[in-house]
């Protein structure tokens, strides 16, 4: 199988490579080994450090020969061919680095979109429930519109109460002057005068203006008759 592959290595000083890796290990080993041991097995002192220095120069050139052997081996091994079909595994280098990429942060703003999307559609489905609608939109347009319209109540408040409230208004604001008239009975009819700058005369429906019809500060708002001129 591999003869019909070119891999440009050579197989058979690779696998003596990896052999010679395991033998420099060995002999690493065997020196790290002899140290621990010590010097011993001698009655002198001086016989003990004789036979600890020449074992110990005979392990470092077992280590010096394996590695020398290993670097040789390396050489022979070759290097592997380029055009090597990689399929799916060549993918990997394409991989982007990790720390550049957003996927945590689009990640993250999503579950949070999600989780308010969430919130706030429980709001709405709890509003909803609230609502006891007993018609369809179309039978409530029709009834609507054989129903006369309702008038809001805030068209029918008392007459004290409207000018209470215009009177408040009036002392909130000392440099404009509110006169206030009814000439039909029930609504009022306000002249606003703003300094020497305009006048304003504001016809109120209840609380609600009606009209305004804004005149210069010189010109004449009433009418001969002596009533106010809302044209």
């Amino acid at each position: 199988m591999a003869d019909g592959v070119n891999v440009g290595v050579n197989l058979d000083a690779f696998s003596h490579a990896i052999s010679g890796i395991q033998a420099l290990r060995s002999s690493v080993s065997r020196v790290f080994e002899f140290l621990k041991d010590g010097m011993k097995n001698r009655e002198t002192l001086e016989g003990r450090e004789k036979q600890f220095i020449a074992e110990f120069h005979d392990n470092l050139q077992a280590v010096n020969r394996d590695l020398n052997e290993l670097e040789r081996l390396s050489g022979l091994v070759g290097r592997p061919s380029e055009s090597l079909p990689l399929h799916n595994s060549g993918l990997l280098s394409l991989d982007p680095v990790q720390d550049k990429t957003p996927l945590y942060s689009q990640l993250l703003q999503a579950y949070k979109w999600s989780n308010k999307l969430q919130y706030h559609a429980g709001l709405a489905s709890s509003l909803l429930n609230q609502q006891s609608l007993k018609r369809s939109a179309n039978q409530m347009g029709a009834s609507a519109k054989r129903r006369p319209k309702v008038q809001p109540s805030t068209l029918v408040l008392p007459p004290q109460y409207v000018d209470d409230v215009i009177s408040r208004i009036g002392r909130m604001f000392p440099d404009m002057t509110i006169e206030l008239f009814r000439p039909n009975g029930t609504s009022a009819v306000l002249l606003v005068t703003l300094g020497k700058v305009l006048k304003a005369i504001v016809v109120m429906r209840s609380l609600f203006i009606d009209r305004t019809v804004v005149r210069g500060y010189n010109e004449n708002v009433y009418n001969e008759d002596g009533k106010l001129d809302l044209q």
